[in-house]
C-alpha cells in the first residue's frame, strides 16, 4: 500500500477507536470477568469493542482480512497476499476488570504479513500512539520518540508478567534481566508498550504474545526511531525485546546464550 492508502487507513482505524472507547469506558469498573477456555479472561466491553472495531474496519475494507482475539478469523479466503487488520479489543483486560486504567487497545493492518500500520489506544488516559511504515509514530498527533539509553545499569526496563517468561521457556533471560537491571519494572500490555514508544521507559521484554499483542508494536518501535526484535518461545509464541537499539542488542545476547529454549 502506497502512503495515502495508508494514512486513509488509519484514519478509518481512529474512527473504530473512537467509537470502542464508548463502549469500553461506559462499562470500566462496572463489568464482570470470566474466563476462556485458554484460560484468559474476557469481558462484555471486550466483545462489544471488537464488534464495533470490525464493523467499522469491515466497512471500509470488506476485501480485507481480519483477525480478532475474541472473534478469530473472517474474510480468510482474501490471500496471504492482501492486506488483513488484526485486533485487539482490550489488551490488559486484568487491569480493565480491577479498574486499573492501564490498558488499551490495539489495531494493526499487516500485508503480505508484515506489520505496515500500527494503533495503541489506551482509552482512560486518552493517549493514542499511531503510525504507518516509512511515516513515524505520534502520541496524539505529536512526534514521539524511543529512548536512546545505551547503559542497562542505568536504564529504566519494563517486562510483562514473570509467569509468561516461565510460559516461554525463558526463565534463565528473566534471571539475566534481573541481574543486569536495577530498574527493571513490570508496566505490562498495551501501556508498557507505549511508555517505550515515548521514551518514558527504555526498553521493555515481553514474552509468550499472540499476533494481536504484538503487531502494533512491531511497526511502531521501528517508526518512533527504536528496535524491535522477535523471537518464538518454548509455546510458539512471540517474544518482543524493543526500545532503544543499544539496549535491544544487548539484552538480544541474554536470549542468544540462554539454554532454556532453542530459537
Amino acid at each position: 500500500m502506497k502512503a495515502h492508502e495508508l494514512e486513509a487507513a488509519a484514519q478509518v482505524a481512529e474512527r473504530a477507536c473512537d467509537l470502542a472507547r464508548r463502549e469500553i469506558l461506559s462499562r470500566f469498573g462496572k463489568t464482570g470477568v470470566s474466563f476462556k477456555a485458554d484460560g484468559s479472561p474476557v469481558t462484555e466491553a471486550d466483545l462489544a469493542a471488537e464488534k464495533t472495531i470490525r464493523r467499522v474496519l469491515l466497512e471500509s475494507y470488506p476485501e480485507f482480512g481480519i483477525l480478532g482475539e475474541e472473534f478469530g478469523e473472517e474474510n480468510a479466503d482474501a490471500g496471504s497476499g492482501r492486506p488483513h487488520w488484526i485486533v485487539d479489543p482490550i489488551d490488559g483486560t486484568i487491569s480493565f476488570s480491577r479498574g486499573i486504567p492501564l490498558f488499551g487497545t490495539l489495531i494493526a493492518l499487516l500485508e503480505e504479513g508484515e506489520p505496515v500500520l500500527g494503533l495503541i489506544d489506551l482509552p482512560a488516559l486518552d493517549q493514542r500512539y499511531l503510525g504507518w511504515k516509512s511515516g513515524g509514530c505520534r502520541r496524539n498527533g505529536q512526534p514521539v520518540r524511543v529512548s536512546e539509553a545505551d547503559d542497562l545499569g542505568r536504564c529504566i526496563a519494563s517486562m510483562g508478567d514473570a509467569i509468561c517468561f516461565d510460559f516461554s521457556g525463558r526463565s534463565e533471560v528473566l534471571a539475566r534481566l534481573r541481574s543486569k537491571i536495577p530498574l527493571l519494572r513490570s508496566y505490562t500490555d498495551a501501556f508498557g508498550h507505549a511508555m517505550v514508544l515515548s521514551g518514558a521507559l527504555d526498553v521493555m521484554v515481553d514474552c509468550d504474545l499472540n499476533p494481536w499483542d504484538a503487531a502494533a508494536t512491531q511497526l511502531l518501535a521501528i517508526e518512533a526511531g527504536g528496535a524491535c526484535e522477535t523471537r518464538i518461545g518454548a509455546r510458539n509464541k512471540l517474544d518482543l525485546i524493543f526500545g532503544s537499539p543499544a539496549l535491544v542488542e544487548q539484552i538480544l545476547d541474554f536470549f542468544d546464550s540462554a539454554s532454556d529454549v532453542s530459537d
